[in-house]
């Protein structure tokens, strides 16, 4: 028998003000309890040892008020060790956040954003942090010129034309690994600035190609980083129309090219 149970998606929003400016570090945050100290409450109806998920919320809300820190990873490390630490009955716990994201616009005033997100997720058990993995999310990237695909395979099946310069609309998920979790973290909104960058200057002949590259000057820039994966969709809008250099292109086939890559540090 293999059992968890936990509290998921909790919401905080915590403000500090430094010498008249203000920070936000806003998120839901999810806590998984591991370990087989609770099959008594599974089997017998004895709930002695369960830690109730309304504690767990308290918990991760006072905790969070308690956190010096400022990024997501550094939260959940700190929500994750003050768990077990507070907590002997729980063997190990598994902490994720997702960022809900407040783009500055003065030292006061912020706009609450619905696209792209850092994300993080923490393994800790008794021996400490044991695996940290960090994200940007949902990161939607438009380049109407310096992209293409061609010289691929064809055969009867084959429709889609050649096309030597061509926008490329991509949607991305990028997740990351450091070599040491409990002591590495990096930005994930310098990540996707940097992603932001290579797809702006890099002249790609397919995502593949694209992706790679990226990947690669992350691991040149970052070198904390020890494994990084790519899941990229393309939703290229197809061509409908030229008049001079006006263009126009409609939405594709209701269905999306997935690309992957994982790459590791050697």
């Amino acid at each position: 028998m293999r059992i968890s149970y936990g509290k998921l998606r909790v919401p905080l929003q915590r403000v500090v003000e430094r010498d008249g400016r203000h920070d936000v570090l806003a998120a839901e945050v999810s806590v998984e309890v591991l370990g087989e100290n609770f099959q008594a409450a599974y089997t017998e109806g004895d709930n002695r040892e369960v830690v109730a998920t309304d504690t767990m919320k308290n918990f991760i809300l006072r905790e969070s008020l308690a956190y010096e820190g400022d990024t997501l990873e550094g939260l959940i490390v700190h929500l994750g060790t003050g768990f077990l630490a507070t907590y002997p009955v729980m063997e190990a716990v598994r902490m994720t956040g997702r960022e809900h994201r407040y783009d500055r616009v003065s030292g006061k005033l912020f706009v609450r954003e619905h696209g792209d997100h850092g994300v993080a997720e923490a393994h800790v058990d008794a021996t400490g942090v044991t695996d940290l993995r960090s994200g940007r999310e949902d990161l939607w990237l438009l380049k109407v010129t310096g992209s293409s695909f061609r010289k691929f395979a064809r055969d009867d099946y084959t429709t889609l034309p050649e096309r030597i310069d061509r926008p490329l609309f991509v949607r991305m998920d990028v997740h990351w690994r450091y070599g040491d979790p409990a002591r590495d973290h990096v930005d994930s909104r310098e990540v996707r600035d940097q992603l932001a960058a290579t797809f702006d200057d890099f002249v790609s002949e397919s995502i593949q190609h694209l992706v790679h590259e990226m990947g690669t000057r992350m691991l040149d820039r970052w070198p904390e980083l020890v494994e990084i994966r790519f899941e990229a969709e393309n939703h290229t809008r197809d061509p409908a129309g030229e008049d001079g250099a006006r263009k126009i292109y409609t939405d594709p086939f209701p269905a999306q090219g997935l690309i992957t890559l994982t790459l590791e540090r050697g």
